[in-house]
């Protein structure tokens, strides 16, 4: 097997969970309704998927009120970013390892 594939990530996979993770490593903290709308998933499906990054500890949560309104933000942790780099880096040397020159 060549040694890129052992990067990649299968707690990245999902559509869903590539997205996260792209918004979070651009966006230092996002809330849950951004994540939302940013990504077109449904409540219960954007929880479930930032739930397996929580436990994976990806991302990390952080819930508070804003004024009598709970608010609930996410952020990469520093183990999520790196994952996320090497899980990318080993998806553009398998396309760049199978690329056909013209």
């Amino acid at each position: 097997m060549k040694s890129y594939l052992e990067n990649i990530n299968k707690a990245f996979e999902s559509r869903a969970r590539l997205g996260i993770m792209s918004v979070l490593m651009v966006d230092e903290r996002v809330d849950f309704n951004t994540l939302k709308d940013t990504l077109q998933l449904t409540d219960g499906n954007l929880a479930s998927h930032l739930r397996a990054l929580e436990e994976a500890e990806y991302l990390r949560v952080e819930k508070q009120f804003v004024g009598r309104k709970p608010n609930t933000t996410y952020h990469a942790t520093d183990l999520g970013r790196e994952a996320f780099k090497n899980h990318l880096d080993a998806l553009e040397q398998l396309i760049l390892s199978n690329r056909k020159d013209n």
